[in-house]
């Protein structure tokens, strides 16, 4: 749907002209599960974007439309709920009600949002949404906090603190701030400690092919939240054993091979997860700036083996997707990407094999599986901003 369009459906239904903002969904090409340990990601922003269109009401009425989903939700501002009511307007009342509660003045308005980030595939159409509802929210009335223009990167931290606390999923600062922050032909190396980022350039002529298993997961429910809990007990014991450590960002591989027969089964594999993978993602960070796909390739292969075995969060549909990429030409790398039991596969290809690789690879999924994938051949792309 075009800026225009969207537009016209907007003044057909409120009436009056909105401003409109994007923001993108990611791509996470390897980095799973470190952002809230405190570790590396290196993900991409991608063209999949949700659009917010908003304009100023009269009253002190927030009025939410959908594109995709159905149903209009009305609030009052005065009186916004204080916990997620279980429907899709979650993501942009909990935006809301963090700006408030960080004395933003919010203004009655009308909104109308539409969605091209898959559902559930592990492309964060969560904070897509977050992200371009803040954006739009600002642009109303008040748009400075003490007189400063709030900066992309708190954006992105109030869009997390607004799934944490008001939705309900534990996520961590990779999804809203690559989404604020990407930059177009490059993956975005992040450290989600200090939030001191590069842009990491992806060689020319490779695609990201995003390979959608169709097996819907959702973070909101509670085997992500287990799975930062068993985290945070792996921190617990790791602190008695050396009290810098504030998270699995601090574990060394020496100190987690001193310690990880003290630690109960489940945990050590967790933490054995996070403390590698943060290793692989400087690995793969240097690899890419030195064009060396093999390398790549070959981390990314480890990725997705240690999500599988250790971290306990593939499933059979994302390994045998896995799998029916490693022998196609152009193929260079590839993983599952995202949270898991689900979702999406990330894939490194040459552009010349793209559209080769996306309809074999798509055929020989549904011949184990009997489910047709959906295949999109992406690239990376910019941050969130507003359309003229």
């Amino acid at each position: 749907m075009t800026a225009r369009e969207l537009t016209e459906r907007f003044e057909k239904l409120f009436g009056n002209r909105p401003r409109i903002f994007r923001a993108p969904g990611r791509v996470n090409l390897i980095g799973e599960h470190t952002d809230y340990n405190d570790g590396f990601v290196m993900p991409a922003a991608v063209s999949f974007a949700t659009y917010v269109a908003i304009a100023a009401r009269p009253d002190r009425k927030l009025v939410i439309h959908s594109e995709e989903f159905p149903g209009r939700f009305e609030f009052d501002l005065d009186q916004l709920p204080e916990r997620r009511t279980g429907a899709w307007c979650d993501y942009v009342l909990g935006v809301a009600s963090v700006l408030v509660q960080r004395g933003f003045k919010l203004q009655g308005a009308n909104l109308l949002l539409h969605g091209e980030v898959p559902i559930g595939a592990g492309l964060s159409s969560s904070a897509a949404v977050e992200v371009a509802s803040a954006l739009a929210f600002m642009s109303l009335g008040e748009t400075t906090f003490g007189g400063t223009q709030l900066p992309l990167p708190e954006v992105a931290k109030l869009c997390r603190e607004a799934e944490n606390t008001f939705v309900g999923a534990r996520v961590g600062i990779m999804d809203p701030f690559v989404s604020c922050m990407g930059k177009a032909g490059h993956a975005f190396f992040l450290d989600c400690r200090s939030l001191e980022f590069q842009f990491v350039p992806i060689p020319a002529g490779i695609r990201l092919v995003v390979c959608n298993t169709m097996v819907k997961h959702d973070l909101a429910t509670g085997t992500y939240n287990t799975r930062r809990e068993e985290c945070e007990e792996g921190v617990r014991c790791f602190a008695k054993w050396d009290p810098s450590v504030r998270a699995l960002r601090d574990v060394s591989v020496e100190m987690l091979a001193q310690h990880v027969q003290d630690l109960p089964a489940t945990i050590a594999k967790r933490c054995a997860h996070v403390v590698r993978e943060n290793q692989r993602t400087l690995e793969a960070a240097r690899a890419l700036t030195e064009c060396d796909l093999a390398r790549v390739g070959n981390v990314m292969r480890e990725s997705h083996q240690s999500l599988r075995d250790l971290y306990e969060v593939s499933c059979r549909e994302l390994d045998i997707m896995v799998d029916a990429a490693e022998c196609l030409p152009g193929f260079s790398g590839g993983r599952m990407t995202g949270g898991g039991f689900g979702g999406c596969t990330v894939n490194l290809v040459r552009e010349e094999n793209a559209e080769e690789f996306a309809q074999r690879i798509a055929e020989s999924y549904r011949r184990e599986t009997g489910i047709s994938a959906q295949v999109y051949l992406c690239t990376a792309e910019d941050g969130a901003g507003e359309l003229s």
